[in-house]
C-alpha cells in the first residue's frame, strides 16, 4: 500500500487524497511526502496511522526526502508506527490547548482519557464544550462497540489559533458502515450506506426507524450538522465511497438550514475511491459562538441529556426473574 502526503492536506481536498491512495499488497505500507512542504489534516494522519498499524511497524516505512514541516508528523506520533527514524531534533511543544497526537482507543477507559484530552482544544463555554465532547464520544463509542476493529478506534486533532477552529479525525479498520447496515438496509453501495449513516433516525442496529435508546443514530447527523452551522467541511470515507459536505459561503446571508436528507445538503461524493476496509469520520469546526451555533448546541443537548437519563435508567434497572 501506498499513501501521499501533498502540501494540500485539508479536508477540502481529501477526495483527491482517498483517490490518489494504493491499497494493493496490503501486506505493507510505504509512506511518502511533497519534497518542499508538508500540510496533513488530523485525518490523513489517523488514515496513514491505521493502515500502519493494520500491517505492523515493522512493514511500514516513510521513505523519500521528508522536508523539514515534515516534523508535524514526528510530533503527531506517526514515526513511532514505523520502522523509519526519525530525521527531526526539535524543541517538543505541549500539547495541552494545541493538539492531541494519535492516539488509539481501544475500551471505555481510552474513551473517557480521550475526551478529558479533548478539553483544552474546545475553546468554548463549558456548556457547548459538554455537548461537542458528547457528539465525539458517541462516535467514538460506535466504532468500539460496532466496528468489529480490532485496533479500535484511531483519533488525533489539532487547534488552528488563528481561525479559532478545531480539526478531528476518527478512523477504524473494521467492518466499514456497508456492512454494518446490511442486516436491516441492504444498501446497494458504499456511497448509499454512507447516506443511510448520516440520516438521523438510521442504525445499523435494527431496522426500526429512530433507533434504540443506545443508539438513536443521530451521530454522524450531530456532527454534520455542527460543521454546516459553522461553515466548514465534514468527511466520511468507508469502502469505496467518500462523502464530503461542502463549506457554506460565508458571503450568503441566509444562515445554512439543516435537512435530514444528506443529499439535500451540497456536498461531493464518489463511490470510485480506493476501497479502503474501514470507516473515516473528520471534521472541521469553528469555535465561535454564534446564535445558530448556540442554538443548535441547545437542541443537541436536550437529545444529549435525554441519553444519558435513558441509559441512568437502563444501568439501574433492576432485573425480574419469573
Amino acid at each position: 500500500m501506498k499513501v501521499f502526503l501533498s502540501n494540500q492536506g485539508n479536508l477540502r481536498n481529501f477526495k483527491s487524497f482517498t483517490e490518489s491512495i494504493d491499497l494493493s499488497h496490503p501486506d505493507k505500507l510505504e509512506i511518502t511526502t511533497h519534497d518542499k512542504w508538508v500540510t496533513v489534516h488530523p485525518a490523513n494522519l489517523v488514515l496513514a496511522a491505521a493502515l500502519a498499524m493494520k500491517v505492523g511497524k515493522d512493514n511500514t516505512e516513510i521513505t523519500g526526502k521528508v522536508p523539514e514541516t515534515g516534523r508535524y508528523l514526528d510530533r503527531m506520533g506517526l514515526y513511532e508506527l514505523t520502522k523509519t527514524s526519525s530525521p527531526f531534533i526539535y524543541r517538543k511543544k505541549e500539547e495541552a490547548g494545541r493538539f492531541l497526537p494519535i492516539k488509539v482507543i481501544k475500551d471505555s477507559q481510552g474513551q473517557s482519557r480521550f475526551i478529558t484530552d479533548m478539553v483544552p482544544l474546545l475553546h468554548l463555554s463549558e456548556k457547548n464544550a459538554t455537548v461537542v465532547k458528547y457528539i465525539i464520544g458517541e462516535l467514538v463509542r460506535n466504532v468500539l462497540e460496532h466496528s468489529f476493529a480490532d485496533d479500535g478506534a484511531i483519533v488525533a486533532a489539532q487547534y488552528y489559533k488563528k481561525t479559532n477552529r478545531v480539526s478531528i479525525g476518527i478512523c477504524d479498520t473494521g467492518i466499514g458502515i456497508w456492512k454494518s447496515m446490511w442486516k436491516y438496509w441492504r444498501p446497494k453501495t458504499d456511497i448509499d450506506a454512507i447516506k443511510l449513516a448520516l440520516t438521523p433516525g438510521i442504525t445499523g442496529t435494527t431496522r426500526r426507524e429512530g433507533g434504540t435508546s443506545e443508539n438513536a443514530g443521530a451521530g454522524l447527523f450531530f456532527i454534520k450538522s455542527i460543521a454546516k452551522i459553522s461553515r466548514n467541511y465534514f468527511v466520511v470515507y468507508s469502502g469505496s465511497a467518500e462523502y464530503t459536505l461542502l463549506k457554506h459561503d460565508k458571503r450568503v446571508k441566509n444562515k445554512p438550514r439543516l435537512y435530514a436528507d444528506p443529499n439535500r445538503d451540497p456536498h461531493s461524493e464518489t463511490n470510485t475511491s480506493s476501497d479502503f476496509q474501514g470507516t473515516l469520520v473528520a471534521v472541521d469546526i469553528s469555535l465561535d459562538e454564534t446564535p445558530e451555533f448556540n442554538d443548535l448546541l441547545a437542541s443537541i443537548g436536550e437529545v444529549y441529556h435525554q441519553a444519558i437519563r435513558e441509559r441512568k435508567k437502563e444501568k439501574y434497572r433492576k432485573p425480574k426473574f419469573i
